[in-house]
């Protein structure tokens, strides 16, 4: 008895204007080279509201935003082939396709449907075809991505089919195959953990009576061996469900980053009819919250560390269907920290689910829906999710990394839609309570605040109270320039901030677990070395423009720089948004956008890792460096700065968060260091319980020992056999009050006198204010990169963060990196002067890839038989800053030091195009 004859191979392919092609299937029609050419006019088209929609689209132009597919279809796609085949006597026979769009199925010229429930995007597609094949018969499926009679943009906007990532493939993946059953057979089997028991659904598909007494055998190393007796009185289907098996003592519960499994077979047997087996694996956890509110695994609070999967696969287009491709995948998330994977607006295929139960991972699929409108008004799109919703419930049950689901991205709607919503959430609830649902992740923007039907709340907001460190720029008027919101480039830094003040709002209003959502979105210049990988369906022709745009600006010896400079900044505030949350008890974990670039949506490049999943090849990219900070257990000092004076004292607090799965006990060291000097001490002995953050003490440490600027290391370690190490920058000067040199002209504009002074061959300090008046050709800078991309989000500025010459003598008494850092975070928040050509800068404000503008912020050029310093930070205002103090001074040491010799040249009509004075 052959009971699998697959259906791989080759097929025709008729598509909806009459042409026949030859298609492999398991695949695409991408993987196929089928399909017509991706035009401009097909590319993503943003809201009119982001700011960005002002300009029309040239639809022969090369795709800018995004990848462009080699071949594109939406559409019918007939599929036909000719089948030698004969089932075995008795037997039933289903025709199953693991992963397609919309699929219907003739054999001959008799269409069959797909069994009650199957077939969705995210679940197999299953036919029953018994006493349809008989040796010689036709196979036609027409597969169809235009998806007729389900909510096409819902989908088509989601990760499940959306061009900016996955792309709308059409075809069918995974097996693909028709399977011979007994004519009763074991349909499912569905484990559910409960604390030291379990329940087991059985369910049955019979297709015609027994009176024989039948018997049902359960056997699996966890449990007793269950025997059964039942008989059939009608056709149809079985279910039987027992209830509170008692599991054995020495059971190895599955958690996080141990993948302890189990298999659970179960025989049917029948007197007169064949045998049929079915064996599942499972794993034996709880997940849940405790009563203060904080997310549980198997009863230990635990810190989740999410990253949102966008569904990137440049090269096959869609997601692999194998355990290995996915157990790789999931290893490199790991690598970097990962313990909790969220699929945006999509689910990932089985064996996504089986690799991550290998490795620990704790996995969050999502319904295939986006949509920021009017979520589940229509009724298309309410009996479509439904009907999704209840399919990824049952198809992946057993596997015990999947832990939670929500029904989509940032939905919005109305009265009709929230109520459906909240429907779907609790049908999921009774169908299975061993995981998580919530309504939505980041749900109306979190502009409404949580939903007490749901077990845990997503986002990036409650109301106004924010819950991640930054936000998009605003601006109430098309065109117009804002600035980025969020406390990291709006607030003078430390290492103190948190979410406690927020949280506390919310509680008054809802007691189940919080997490923040999307968090970082800090763009990376690009690594032109990924464009080698690309051998599929897909052409970075969006990259290509852009490595031409730094050709053009003559970038290309000095652009890899940039792109570390870019990169190390972009770690800096991701590191503090993972810390932010991690000092912040309430909260239950912090959830990335992300590892990965993007490549679409204007080409949102924020990843350590390229859209293949390699890390990129820079020392920021190194995932030890990411996991240095992003781990379940770690020290955190909280100071209100950064950078002191001579004389101050350091003081901070040491809390220690232990999310791990055991206590820790020790003494706390503490040690400021740096120019060979060093002071350090201990706290008290203390006691550190898992899932919880702890205050360990507080120090004081006298900045006294250190009479020169430099960058300091203070550590923090808990040694022994639970180790515990973190480590901060903290930037010291000495006292000075900056005075400008007798021989220097120091003015805010190029007045009458600084072109005397520079006719007679003398230096000009040019310090404007920082402002858009004084500075009308600039643009305001922030301290971060710029998010996500100024292609969505068209109302910031474009900067992406200092480049730094360190060589450069002026910065003789500020020591600095080639990369902006916490002590640059006054001078880089102000304004960066757009050059009328490419100069070399001392200080280079780098532009978005959209832009590639050259952009200063200080800068020394001749002009006339003089020389003249460009400083846009406005310092003169930010001298209650220890570290403006310090640059003042460094600059001021530097022009009378008799080394101000620039090479390059400027007129002084250019100098007062840029900066203007008084009128």
């Amino acid at each position: 008895m052959k009971e699998i004859y697959t259906l791989a191979g080759n097929w025709k392919v008729t598509l909806a204007d009459g042409s026949n092609y030859d298609m492999v299937l398991p695949g695409t029609l991408d993987t196929n080279n089928i399909g017509y050419a991706d035009k401009g006019a097909n590319q993503w088209h943003p809201e009119i509201n982001l700011g960005n929609a002002t300009e029309e689209i040239d639809e022969h132009a090369p795709i800018a935003t995004r990848f462009t597919r080699k071949h594109t279809y939406e559409g019918a796609a007939t599929l036909t082939r000719q089948i030698s085949y004969v089932p075995t006597p008795g037997m039933r026979v289903l025709l199953e396709a693991e992963r397609a769009r919309c699929l219907r199925l003739w054999i001959d010229d008799r269409e069959v449907e797909p069994l009650q429930g199957s077939g969705t995007l995210s679940t197999p597609y299953v036919f029953e075809v018994t006493g349809l094949l008989t040796g010689n018969n036709k196979i036609t499926l027409v597969s169809d991505n235009s998806y007729p009679g389900l909510p096409h943009d819902d989908i088509v906007y989601s990760s499940a089919a959306t061009d900016e990532t996955q792309t709308n493939w059409n075809g069918i993946l995974g097996y693909f195959r028709l399977r011979e059953v007994p004519e009763t057979y074991i349909e499912s089997v569905h484990v559910y953990p409960r604390g030291e028991n379990l329940d087991i659904a059985v369910t049955l598909s019979t297709n015609g009576y027994f009176q024989d007494a039948g018997k049902l055998t359960i056997e699996s190393e966890a449990i007793d061996t269950i025997t059964y007796s039942l008989k059939a009185e009608k056709n149809g289907k079985i279910h039987m469900l027992f209830k509170d098996i008692p599991l054995h003592d020495d059971i190895r519960k599955w958690d996080k980053y141990e993948g302890n499994l189990y298999t659970l077979k179960t025989t049917l047997k029948i007197q007169t009819k064949a045998t049929n087996s079915a064996e599942v694996t499972f794993g034996i956890r709880s997940y849940g919250s405790d009563t203060d509110g904080r997310i549980t695994l198997n009863n230990r609070c635990i810190f989740i560390r999410s990253e949102a999967n966008c569904a990137e696969f440049p090269e096959e287009g869609h997601p692999p269907m194998d355990v290995e491709s996915w157990m790789s995948i999931l290893s490199r998330y790991k690598a970097y920290g990962i313990n909790y994977m969220r699929f945006h607006s999509h689910c990932p295929p089985d064996a996504a689910f089986s690799a991550a139960d290998r490795l620990g991972i704790l996995m969050q699929p999502e319904l295939s829906h986006w949509n920021p409108k009017d979520a589940l008004e229509s009724e298309e799109s309410y009996h479509y999710y439904k009907k999704e919703l209840a399919a990824i419930i049952e198809a992946y049950a057993n596997h015990p990394s999947f832990v939670a689901l929500t029904l989509g991205n940032e939905l919005h709607n109305h009265e009709l839609g929230h109520a459906r919503m909240v429907e779907l959430v609790e049908m999921a609830q009774q169908m299975d309570n061993t995981r998580m649902y919530a309504i939505a992740s980041n749900g109306y923007y979190g502009e409404q605040g949580c939903d007490e039907t749901s077990d845990f709340y997503t986002s990036q907001k409650y109301y106004k109270e924010e819950i991640r460190g930054c936000f998009a720029a605003e601006s109430d008027t098309p065109g117009q320039k804002g600035h980025l919101l969020g406390y990291i480039n709006n607030r003078y830094p430390g290492s103190d901030h948190n979410y406690d003040s927020a949280m506390s709002i919310l509680r008054k209003d809802y007691s189940k677990p919080v997490f923040s959502f999307e968090v970082g979105q800090y763009e990376i210049l690009p690594d032109f070395g990924e464009l080698q990988n690309f051998q599929g369906i897909s052409d970075p022709a969006n990259l290509r423009l852009i490595q031409k745009r730094v050709e053009e600006a003559g970038l290309t010896k000095i652009w890899k720089e940039y792109v570390e400079a870019t990169g190390e900044l972009s770690l800096i505030g991701y590191r503090e948004e993972v810390e932010a949350v991690m000092r912040t008890k309430a909260m239950s974990g912090i959830s990335l956008l992300g590892l990965q670039d993007f490549p679409g949506q204007g080409t949102a490049l924020v990843g350590m890792m390229n859209s293949h999943l390699e890390a990129k090849p820079y020392d920021f990219a190194r995932p030890e460096r990411f996991r240095q900070f992003f781990r379940g257990s770690l020290p955190l000092v909280e100071m209100e700065k950064y950078t002191y004076e001579f004389g101050e004292t350091l003081t901070a607090k040491i809390l220690a968060a232990n999310y791990g799965k055991q206590d820790m006990e020790g003494r706390l060291q503490y040690r400021l260091s740096g120019g060979g000097k060093e002071y350090k001490g201990y706290l008290n002995n203390m006691r550190y319980e898992k899932g919880n953050l702890t205050l360990a003490g507080e120090i004081q440490i006298p900045i006294t020992q250190w009479t020169k600027a430099q960058e300091l290391s203070l550590e923090v370690e808990l040694s022994g056999e639970a180790h515990l190490y973190n480590q901060y920058p903290v930037w010291v000067y000495p006292k000075v009050q900056p005075q400008c040199p007798d021989t220097v002209y120091e003015t805010r504009y190029p007045d009458e006198q600084a072109r005397h002074v520079l006719e007679q061959g003398g230096t000009v300090y040019l310090s404007p204010d920082a402002t858009a008046e004084a500075l009308p050709h600039s643009i305001r800078t922030q301290f971060t990169t710029d998010f996500w991309s100024v292609g969505t989000f068209a109302a910031q500025e474009g900067g992406m963060g200092q480049y730094i010459d360190t060589q450069h003598p002026i910065f003789a008494s500020f020591p600095t990196q080639k990369h902006t850092n916490w002590q640059w975070w006054c001078m880089a928040t102000q304004r960066a002067v757009i050059l009328p050509r490419a100069y070399r800068a001392i200080v280079t404000e780098m532009d978005s890839y959209a832009y590639l503008r050259p952009m200063a912020q200080l800068i020394e050029w001749r002009c006339g038989k003089g020389k003249v310093l460009l400083s846009t930070f406005g310092l003169h205002n930010l001298q209650q800053y220890p570290e403006a103090r310090a640059l003042q001074d460094s600059i001021y040491r530097y022009l009378a030091s008799g080394q101000c010799e620039p090479e390059q040249t400027i007129t002084i009509e250019e100098l007062a195009h840029m900066v203007h004075g008084q009128s």
